[in-house]
């Protein structure tokens, strides 16, 4: 769900709370938390069971469900003090509610911007980019650049694969031929050797550039020999700027990792 919908649910949802609230108080005789508890209970029984039908995702379940929730909740606090000339709300827990239902909504575009990055009305109150200047994507993708740690058996493995590796010896030398630019295919080459220097040849070599900013713009690569310990392999990488690369050089069980940044240039125009 983009920012707009679920504005726009929330609303909805908030709306009817705030109808039912008012035409409760003006045509029954209930108090305030007695018709926040009814409005709980309606939450309960007609957004739930929506919700699981039509899953919307757990983030934005918990966002609505806890909204809609605290709105009864509100209304019923608040409906429960009145000015001393018994005339109406006081202002007190208005400017208060008021306040959180700012911070409430500004939450909530985040989460939206963060999901689908920024597209319908927040995307035509932005400058426009320059003639040829590319759209910066603004979604996060939740990218976690080499989490070893996150699982120890994992983080042990991969302390004990560095450790053969670094016995093994194995010599690499990378890089770009003429230099890289973005959606042009490139030449990228490895040289590989062993610890006495000699070329390594018949390895299977190949690997990743990662996008830290936008994961969805990863390319995997693989390259041929064309020379003992010389290997090539032509990438077309989409976006300028900062790539991570993730290079495997394997022979027979033996794997060696290598991992790099790499800069690529701009296409150019014209």
């Amino acid at each position: 769900m983009n920012t707009l919908g679920m504005l726009e649910s929330l609303a909805f949802g908030i709306l009817a709370e705030l109808l039912i609230y008012f035409a409760l108080r003006r045509f029954t005789r209930m108090r305030a938390k007695q018709i926040a508890v009814i409005l709980a209970f309606v939450v309960l029984l007609v957004y739930v069971p929506w919700a699981i039908l039509a899953w919307p995702g757990a983030d934005v379940f918990a966002i609505h469900l806890a909204l809609y929730l605290i709105t009864a909740y509100i209304l019923g606090i608040v409906g429960s003090v009145s000015r001393d000339d018994g005339r109406g709300w006081h202002w007190a827990p208005v400017i208060i509610v008021a306040f959180f239902a700012f911070i409430i909504v500004v939450d909530v575009v985040f989460v939206g911007l963060a999901q689908t990055g920024i597209t319908g009305i927040f995307e035509h109150l932005l400058p426009q980019p320059r003639s040829g200047a590319p759209v910066v994507d603004s979604r996060f993708p939740g990218t976690v650049s080499h989490a070893f740690q996150e699982k120890e058996a994992q983080y042990n493995a991969y302390l004990e694969q560095v450790r053969r590796q670094r016995a093994r010896g194995w010599k690499v030398r990378k890089g770009w031929l003429g230099g890289a630019r973005a959606g042009v295919d490139s030449v990228f080459q490895v040289e590989v050797r062993d610890r006495d220097g000699r070329p390594l040849s018949g390895a299977r070599v190949g690997g990743r550039f990662l996008r830290p900013s936008n994961s969805a713009l990863d390319r995997s690569f693989t390259m041929n020999e064309i020379q003992p310990g010389l290997y090539r392999a032509g990438i077309r990488l989409p976006a300028p700027g900062i790539w991570d690369l993730v290079l495997h050089v394997r022979k027979g069980g033996d794997l060696h990792e290598v991992r790099a940044t790499t800069s690529i240039a701009a296409r150019e125009h014209g």
